[in-house]
């Protein structure tokens, strides 16, 4: 077992941070065939995916879309999803009429994403999408739409680019496990 507060724990890089950057820039393509960009909010879910929402928000480089977040979580300080969500943290500001992207750092059971969806769909935006650094499909529980995926994994607990354990490891370039 490795004690996490020794700074010599040995990690894998699964994704490099110019990976991560590379795909970031696709996604943004791809998001900007299917929104009105001047139209867009990105909605952050805190606080795994604040690095990716930034990051995302930066490409765009257009003045007019606006970012919010919300926090949801079904982890708490566990590595094993309770399947019970909580959110924590609401938007500041209406989303009716908006085109929405949810921007999320791991889709893995999908409890959190469905609740999430139910919420803001309920707020009336003119459309409701999700964006997903990673996606776990075999830990998917409950069936979810991801629109636009930076990457698929497989069952690993990872961590760094704003995925964390017990918050920490979150401000790591990379992504990495523990090996």
């Amino acid at each position: 077992m490795t004690n996490p507060k020794d700074n010599t724990v040995q990690r894998e890089i699964l994704i490099s941070s110019e990976q991560i950057k590379e795909r970031v820039a696709e996604l943004v393509i791809e998001i900007k065939e299917d929104v009105d960009v001047d139209n867009l909010v990105l909605v952050g879910v805190l606080n795994g995916a604040s690095f990716f929402t930034t990051d995302l928000a930066k490409e765009f480089n257009n003045p007019k879309v606006e970012i919010d977040f919300m926090s949801v979580s079904s982890y708490g300080n566990k590595t094993e999803s309770s399947g019970e969500p909580t959110i924590h943290c609401d938007l500041k500001n209406s989303i009716m009429g908006k085109d929405v992207v949810i921007v999320e750092d791991i889709v893995d059971t999908g409890y959190s994403m469905a609740i999430l969806l139910e919420i803001l769909r309920a707020r009336r935006p003119k459309s409701l999408r999700v964006c997903a650094l990673h996606s776990k499909p075999d830990r998917r529980e409950v069936d979810v739409p991801i629109d636009y995926i930076g990457f698929t994994i497989p069952n690993h607990w990872i961590e760094g680019y704003g995925l964390d354990t017990n918050e920490k490891c979150r401000c790591l370039k990379n992504i990495t496990r523990r090996v």
